[in-house]
C-alpha cells in the first residue's frame, strides 16, 4: 500500500440493514427473529438521523378503539388520496397489517397514548374514521424510536454508524451482495459482505431549499438501487406539506408543528386579505376543521400566493386567535410554553404557513414482499413507491414503516439463507475493490479552486424549489435540465479537505452526488407526467389526464437514464371479496 491508502474494513453478515429509522429497525428485528446475523447501519446514529425521529403525530391503523373501524375502510381512504396512481396490493397490505405492528411496538415499549387497553385515536384529513394514533406532547417519533431501540438491545442486533455507502456490489450474476462504504469517524473505506440488502434509506426532501427533513435525508437509497438496475416508480410524485412554518422564526421546534395543533385547535387558514379561501379550490370551506387533503391545501396555498393574495413571507396565515388561551395552553403545554418564551403569543397574533417538501411518495418498485427487480435487493418504509400514489394520507408514513421494515426482514433472512453469503474473494471481488477505490478517491481534492460543497448545495435547493417543486412547467423543467448539468460539473470541482477522520466535506461530496442523480431522476418523471395529479402540479397542464392513470417507472441502463410507464397493480377481485367478506 502507498502511505495515501489505508486498509479497508471488512464486514460479513447475512442480512445488511442500511438505514436506522422505524422501517430500518423492524427490518433488522425480524430478520433477527427469523435466525439471520444481522448489521443494521446507518451514516449518522441508528434512530436520530432518518424520518422518523421527525414525526409528530400520528400513526394510522384501523384498531376500532375509538369507533367501528377496518382494515378495508383505511384502505379505502388510501386509494381515494391516491388519486388512482395507488399499487394496490402494497397499499392492502399496509392496512392490513398496519394494526398488528402497532402493537407490537406497544409490547417493544411504544407508549402510545392510551385509556388502559384502548389506545386513543384521532381522525386526521382524508381518513373517514378515528384511526390515527400518537405519542403525547409530539412525540410520536422519538416515543417510537426510543421503544423500538429497546428492542434492539434485547434482541441483541449489531448496530453501526457513522457509516456511509457509496456503492451496491453485484456479482457476476447479478445478485447485490454487499456494499462499499467509508467509516466517517476514521476515513477508512469498508467492504461489507450480505447475503441480502435492504434499503431503508429512503427520503430526499432535503434537496428542496423549504424542508422539513433531517439534513441527511439525501435519498441514499434510490441513487443506490439505480446505481445496480433497479427501478424508480413515480419519481415525480414529492409530497409538500401545506402548513410547514414560515414566520416568525423559531428555535428548537420542528417546521411542521402546526399539523397537530390544527387537529386539536382548529384554527383559521387565510390568506394575505384574511378571506377563508380553501372553497376555491378544495370545494369546501375550512372553517377549522381541517378536513382537505395536503395536495390540496397545498396547490390552494400556492395559488393565493400566486395571485397576489399571499401573506408577507409567501405564505398563508393560519390564526389561532378565536381560541381561549387556556385551551392552547392545554393542547401541548411544553410547546406552547416554548413559543411564549419566543415571543410568539398565539392569542394575539398569527403566525405564517406554507408548503415545505416533506415526504417522498415515490421510490423503488417492490413486490408485497419488498423485493425489488435486483436478486438480493430489498426496501422498506419510505425508500418504497406505490402505497401512496399521488398523495399520502396523513399518518400512513410510519405504517408503511412498520408494515414494509417487517415484511422486508423477513424476505431478506429467506433470501439469505437461499442465496447464502457471498465469497469476497469471488466473482464481486474485483467490483468490491474497484467501489473502495473510487471512496478515497474522492478525497483531497481541488485546493484552489474555491468552489465549495455547502454552496453548491444551496444552489441545488433553490433550483429543486422553483424548476421541480410544487409548481412545474415545461420550461422550468428544461431549464432545470441545465441548471443541475452545471451544478454536477462544480461539484467534481469543488474543494475537499485531505483530511480522513470526520472530513464532513468528503461526505458531503458524495451526498451531492446522490442529490443531483436523484434531481435527475423527479425531474425526468415530472417531465413526463404531462398532466396534474396528487402531489404533481404542471401549470401548462392543469387537469388530470385518465391517459396518465399509469405509473412512471425510470432505470439507468449505463448510459442515461431511461423512462417508461407500466399499469397500476390491482387487487384481484377473489382478494377484494375476501377482504370485504372478512
Amino acid at each position: 500500500m502507498s502511505a495515501s491508502t489505508v486498509e479497508p474494513g471488512l464486514v460479513t453478515t447475512d442480512v445488511l440493514v442500511i438505514g436506522g429509522g422505524a422501517a430500518g429497525i423492524y427490518a433488522a428485528l425480524e430478520a433477527r427473529a427469523a435466525g439471520a446475523e444481522v448489521c443494521l447501519l446507518d451514516k449518522s446514529m441508528v434512530g436520530v438521523g432518518g424520518a422518523t425521529i421527525m414525526a409528530q403525530m400520528t400513526v394510522a391503523a384501523a384498531l376500532g378503539h375509538r369507533e367501528d373501524d377496518s382494515a378495508e375502510l383505511h384502505f379505502a381512504d388510501t386509494i381515494a388520496s391516491g388519486k388512482e396512481l395507488v399499487s394496490e396490493p402494497l397499499a392492502e397490505l399496509m392496512c392490513e397489517d398496519a394494526p398488528r405492528r402497532i402493537l407490537e411496538t406497544r409490547d417493544m415499549g411504544v407508549r402510545w397514548a392510551s385509556d388502559g387497553d384502548r389506545l386513543r385515536q384521532v381522525i386526521a384529513p382524508g381518513h373517514s374514521r378515528q384511526r390515527c394514533c400518537y405519542v403525547d406532547v409530539l412525540a410520536t417519533g422519538t416515543g417510537v424510536i426510543k421503544g423500538m431501540k429497546l428492542e434492539l438491545r434485547r434482541r441483541d442486533v449489531e448496530r453501526t454508524q457513522n457509516l456511509y455507502v457509496t456503492e451496491l456490489i453485484r456479482d457476476e450474476c447479478g445478485r447485490v451482495c454487499g456494499a462499499a462504504a467509508l467509516d466517517i469517524t476514521d476515513g477508512r473505506p469498508v467492504a461489507i459482505w450480505a447475503g441480502s440488502v435492504v434499503l431503508a434509506c429512503g427520503g430526499l426532501t432535503e434537496m428542496y431549499s423549504r424542508n422539513s427533513a433531517s439534513v441527511n435525508m439525501t435519498g441514499d437509497a434510490y441513487a443506490l438501487a439505480l446505481g445496480v438496475g433497479a427501478e424508480i416508480l413515480d419519481p415525480e410524485m414529492v409530497q409538500f406539506f401545506p402548513i410547514g412554518n414560515l414566520a416568525p422564526r423559531t428555535i428548537g421546534l420542528d417546521p411542521i408543528m402546526w399539523d397537530p395543533f390544527r387537529y386539536k385547535l382548529g384554527g383559521r387558514l387565510t390568506n394575505g386579505l384574511d378571506e377563508d379561501f380553501l372553497e376555491r379550490y378544495a370545494g369546501v370551506a375550512d372553517e377549522g376543521k381541517y378536513t382537505a387533503t395536503r395536495d390540496v391545501v397545498s396547490y390552494a396555498i400556492l395559488k393565493e400566493v400566486e395571485a397576489g393574495r399571499g401573506s408577507p413571507h409567501g405564505g398563508a396565515w393560519l390564526d389561532f386567535r378565536g381560541i381561549p388561551a387556556e385551551d392552547i395552553h392545554a393542547a401541548f403545554p411544553p410547546v406552547v410554553d416554548k413559543l411564549l418564551e419566543q415571543g410568539i403569543d398565539l392569542t394575539q397574533r398569527r403566525v405564517e404557513v406554507g408548503p415545505t417538501a416533506h415526504y417522498t411518495i415515490g421510490g423503488l418498485r417492490v413486490d408485497p414482499q419488498m423485493r425489488t427487480n435486483i436478486p438480493g435487493l430489498l426496501a422498506a418504509g419510505e425508500a418504497v413507491g406505490g402505497a401512496h400514489g399521488a398523495n399520502r394520507l396523513s399518518g400512513n408514513a410510519i405504517s408503511e414503516a412498520f408494515v414494509f421494515g417487517a415484511r422486508a426482514g423477513v424476505s431478506a433472512a429467506a433470501d439469505a439463507v437461499e442465496l447464502g453469503r457471498p465469497d469476497p474473494n469471488g466473482s464481486a471481488a474485483a467490483a468490491m475493490k474497484d467501489a473502495l477505490g473510487r471512496i478515497d478517491e474522492g478525497r483531497d481534492r481541488n485546493r484552489e479552486s474555491g468552489i465549495f460543497l455547502p454552496a453548491l448545495r444551496r444552489r441545488l435547493q433553490e433550483v429543486m424549489w422553483h424548476r421541480v417543486g410544487p409548481l412545474r412547467d415545461e420550461a422550468g423543467l428544461m431549464a432545470a435540465e441545465a441548471e443541475l448539468a452545471e451544478l454536477a460539473d462544480a461539484v467534481e470541482q469543488a474543494h475537499v479537505a485531505p483530511d480522513r477522520a470526520h472530513n464532513q466535506e468528503w461526505v458531503e461530496l458524495f451526498e451531492m452526488r446522490t442529490m443531483l442523480r436523484n434531481a435527475a431522476v423527479i425531474r425526468l418523471g415530472a417531465l413526463e407526467r404531462r398532466e396534474s395529479r396528487g402531489a404533481h402540479q404542471r401549470e401548462d397542464f392543469v387537469a388530470t389526464d385518465a391517459a396518465y392513470v399509469r405509473s412512471s417507472v425510470i432505470t439507468d441502463d449505463g448510459s442515461g437514464l431511461v423512462h417508461r410507464w407500466e399499469d397500476i397493480p390491482r387487487r384481484s377481485p377473489a382478494t377484494q371479496e375476501e377482504v370485504l367478506g372478512a
